[in-house]
Order: C-alpha cells, then structure tokens, then sequence
C-alpha cells in the first residue's frame, strides 16, 4: 500500500513543511508509516528501501503527537486514496498473569487492631524490663 506522487501532491498541504537539511521526504515517511500499519511489522522491520527506521518512527511520533497524523489519515479517507479501517485489540484479563503482591490481597503478617483495645482481647506478650546490674 504506497501512494504516488499525484496522491501525495494532493494531501501535501496538510503536512508540515520541511525545513534545514532533511534526508527523507515526507512521501516517504508517509509510504513508510503506511507499510507498517497494512503488514503489522515492527519498525527495525521495514525494508531498508525505505531509510533509517528510526528517523520514520521519530517523524510519526511528532506527527502522532501535534496531530498531523490524524489528519493524514482523515484525508486518504475523504480522497478515498487508502481504505484504513481501524480496529481495537483488547485483553482479557484471565490471559495476564499477576503476581501474588500485586492482588492488593492483605498480607497474612499485616495486624490489623480494631478501635477498642478490649475486643483485640489480652496482648499476646508481656514486656519484663530487667536490670542486668545493680547500682
């Protein structure tokens, strides 16, 4: 799934201009993100036709982050040039394993004395201060 250059030219005004000494063009990064999103690859996956993974993840970010990214979207869609339908993954919570601390069950060892210190009943020791020496 890559858009041509006459796809591109028409949403192109949606996306920030590129400024200083830029390696890779924003069709590219485009063509990239749209790779990963159709083949569900990480991205140290995409094929090295399309550049340094890093520097495609970095520019989807601060596009994901000012929201460029979701006009880009919005835009193949109205334009009809890509069909994306997004779906959600959820978990259910018997496949997640969690260990015994973090239940929030009470601890065996955790005392918990009620308001009356009568219904706690007698205490369950005796302090003897003892004098080793005599003055």
């Amino acid at each position: 799934m890559e858009i041509s250059e006459a796809q591109y030219r028409r949403i192109e005004p949606i996306l920030p201009r590129q400024r200083g000494n830029v390696s890779m063009s924003n069709l590219t990064v485009l063509n990239a993100i749209l790779y990963v999103a159709e083949q569900g690859c990480k991205w140290r996956g995409l094929p090295k036709r399309f550049g340094n993974w890093h520097t495609i993840y970095t520019r989807m970010n601060r596009w994901a982050k000012s929201g460029v990214l979701d006009s880009i979207f919005e835009k193949l869609q109205r334009e009809q040039i890509v069909r994306i339908k997004i779906e959600a993954v959820s978990l259910d919570s018997t496949i997640v394993k969690v260990h015994p601390d973090g239940t929030g069950a009470l601890k065996k060892t955790d005392r918990r004395p009620s308001a009356s210190p009568v219904a706690d009943g007698p205490p369950r020791f005796i302090w003897l201060p003892r004098m080793l020496e005599r003055p």
